[in-house]
This record gives C-alpha cells, structure tokens and sequence, in this order.
C-alpha cells in the first residue's frame, strides 16, 4: 500500500492510501482548528460549528444530507477535539464522489440558520447537562482547567454554558473566516480509492478558496493545581496528571510504553497492585497524550471515599517504585501491545484515514509504518527508567477530585510523598 500526497496551489492537502480488496472507503477532512485555537470568548464555538455543519447548506436541508449519505448504505459524523475538527464519511467504492460532494458542501456552503441555530443550543446544552452528569468525564475537564489555566487547551471543548447560550450565527461566521482556511485543511482517505481522481474532484471542490492569515493559538504551559469537588456519588473519582513529552519530543514513544506499563493493560503495575492485589477499585488506568507543545501523563481511577487515601498513596508509590525496578520484560509487553494496537488498527480504513492525517498535522508528512515500529523498537529500559524518574518526582502535577472526597490526601501531600 502506497500513501500519496498532493498539494494543491491554495495549500489545502489530498493524501490517500489504496487498500487492494477493499470495496469501501473512509473519506474525511480534518481541519487544523480545535478547541485551542479559541479565545476566551469564543469557547465552544468549534464544537458549535462542528455540529451546525450537518444542519443545512445552500443546497440541502439538515434532512438531505443525512438522507443523501445513508440512502447509499453509507455513514457521516464528526468530532472536535482540543487542536483539530474533523468530518468524515464511510461509503462503498462507487459512491465516493458523492461523499465528496457532501463534506465540501457542509464545509463550504453552510447557511447557519438562526432557527437551526437555536435547535442546535438546545441539543449542545443538553450534552454539556450530560457530561456534568458523567463524573470519570468531567473530571477530565477539571483536571485540564488546573493543568493549563488560562490558556485554551484548560477550557473544555464543549464551552461554557453561558458562552453557548450567546453565539450567534456572526459568530460561527467569524471563526470559520478566522480557522476553516486551506492551508489549515487535509482531505485524507483510505480504501477503495484512487488518488488522481480524489485530486480531481477535490480541486473542483475546494481548489478556489482564498488564503487569509491564520490567528496562531498561545504557546501552553503546564503549570497545575487542585481541583476538588464534594458531591455525594457512590464513588470519589481520582484524576492526576503529569506534565510530560509533546508529540514532536523525541520521548514521546518512551512515554507511551511507560503508561502502557504502568497503567494501559490488565498485567500493568496498576491493575495488579491496585484492582487485583488489594481490591481498592474497579477502573484504574494510565495513558500518555500530547499536543503540539505540551503533554500529559494522566491516571484515572475510581474507589469508595474511605479507600481514595490509600489509592492515591499506592498510585504515587508505584510510579516511585517504577523508576527503580521496570525491567525489561514490562518494557517488551508494553512495547508488543503498543505495536500490535497500531498494527491491528491500521486494517481499518477509517484508522487509516485518521492516522494519514494525523501525521501531516504533527510532521508535515506520513512517514512509513517502518519508521514508526523503529522508533517504538528504539526505545530502552534506561529511555522509560529515566522518564519515569522524572514523572514520578520532578514534573509538575495536577490533581482532580470529585465525589465524597473529603478526606482525600491532597495535592501538597502527594507532593510530600513524591519527594520522600
């Protein structure tokens, strides 16, 4: 399979992948403006925008372009995230025109209607309603807000509800004119599909648009802090992050091997020590995210209020005792599942899609599956040893509470206790 990559004069990109037998293909545009590229008044409105695409362009109705991609079997969705949104479709081989047609006329021709407007308040202050109601969500967006206070990668990305109530369709209008510009656009598609025909089609479609400066987001800092919220839930959630590598930092890889080993499987030292030795929760776990100039090691896990002191210690101890002894046969296992997970996604079209426009975002360019099994394979016990000193003892911390926590230790504490 051969990945290819184009260009076109306005900046906007067309890269692709054919996958031989496959009848189907995942077709979508990622663009490179997410949540942090908000200001402080403009919190929400990607998301907002994400969903107002679907809700009628000049040429169809909200109904039409649901109707127009599922009458032919297909799927359409998309998702905001902190640094990109995207817009992707599912459809077999002969309707790939059409998809194209579909995401370029939401992307291009949307009408934001001040009725569809209203509607779709209503729905996204229902979903905010829902995630305050999810505690294991929400503590996310607390432990984000102390880890990167104000800056836009600490605000949640569905927007305050105050904010949401007051967008109004010169707003979704100022941000697309502010973000949605070519150079900031990928068209990414993998499967069932040819190259030069997806470059024809997409110039037609997209090979007018007009280049305008882009507001560059702020440089992020972690700084950190503690979040804590009583509330009588039948469990006290626990989240506490790590400053750690960003995406272009050469420990990324050692970073993930590192959470996979600590926390990303049954067999991690987690699991074990917490849920299977000492039965102190159901749902603990460790993961390694990054952005383009920040990072984060983040632990979850969820226990009763009288054990929330003896988890945290334990979690803080193990990190400690991770440092000293991760042996290399942790290193290996964590390293297999990390490769078999990126292998094994990749028969996917849609993760294919997703990845090929992925790597342009971070590297301006798709690097071969070979070079990343190398990388990954490069990394050593001393590599994840070191950075697991560093997070277990130097890096900056940030601390999310919620539920009948009051008697949980706090952030100074687990302070004190990292530094013994």
């Amino acid at each position: 399979m051969t990945v290819n990559l184009t260009t076109l004069p306005n900046g906007f990109r067309v890269v692709s992948e054919h996958m031989p037998g496959l009848q189907s293909a995942a077709i979508g545009v990622w663009v490179l403006a997410g949540a942090r590229h908000e200001d402080a008044a403009q919190n929400g409105i990607a998301h907002f925008l994400e969903h107002m695409a679907f809700k009628g362009t000049k040429t169809r109705t909200a109904l039409q372009i649901a109707e127009a991609i599922e009458d032919v079997g297909g799927y359409i969705n998309a998702y905001t995230s902190r640094e990109v949104t995207a817009y992707y479709v599912r459809v077999l081989e002969n309707d790939v025109p059409l998809a194209l047609d579909v995401v370029a006329d939401i992307l291009r021709n949307p009408v934001f209607d001040p009725e569809e407007i209203e509607i779709e308040r209503g729905v996204i202050l229902q979903e905010i309603g829902q995630a305050l109601d999810t505690p294991d969500d929400i503590i996310f967006d607390w432990l984000q807000e102390k880890a990167y206070p104000d800056h836009p990668l600490g605000r949640t990305i569905l927007g305050a509800e105050e904010r949401v109530r007051a967008f109004n369709r010169e707003d979704l209008q100022r941000f697309v004119a502010q973000q949605y510009q070519p150079g900031q656009m990928i068209l990414s598609a993998a499967g069932a599909v040819d190259h030069d025909a997806l470059v024809t089609t997409v110039e037609k479609l997209f090979g007018d648009m007009q280049s305008s400066p882009v507001v560059v987001p702020p440089t992020a800092k972690f700084f950190g802090g503690e979040s804590r919220t009583v509330k009588a839930l039948e469990q006290a959630h626990f989240a506490m992050a790590f400053e750690g590598p960003n995406y272009m930092d050469q420990r990324i890889h050692a970073a993930q091997i590192y959470a996979s080993a600590l926390g990303g499987s049954m067999s991690s030292r987690l699991f074990q020590e917490v849920r299977e030795k000492r039965g102190l929760c159901y749902t603990i776990y460790a993961q390694a995210g990054a952005y383009a100039d920040t990072g984060m090691m983040t632990i979850y896990a969820g226990t009763s209020g009288d054990q929330m002191a003896g988890l945290a210690q334990i979690t803080v101890d193990e990190m400690k005792r991770a440092a000293d002894d991760m042996n290399a046969a942790e290193v290996e296992r964590a390293r297999a599942q990390m490769k078999a997970g990126l292998l094994m996604g990749l028969e996917s079209p849609s993760n294919r899609a997703e990845r090929l426009a992925r790597m342009l975002q971070i590297w301006g360019r798709v690097p071969e599956l070979t070079e990343v099994v190398e990388q990954i394979d490069a990394v050593c016990l001393n590599d994840v040893r070191d950075l697991a000193a560093d997070l277990a003892v130097q890096a900056k911390a940030a601390l999310a509470l919620y539920g009948p926590v009051e008697a949980a230790p706090t952030l100074e504490a687990l302070q004190e206790r990292r530094a013994a």
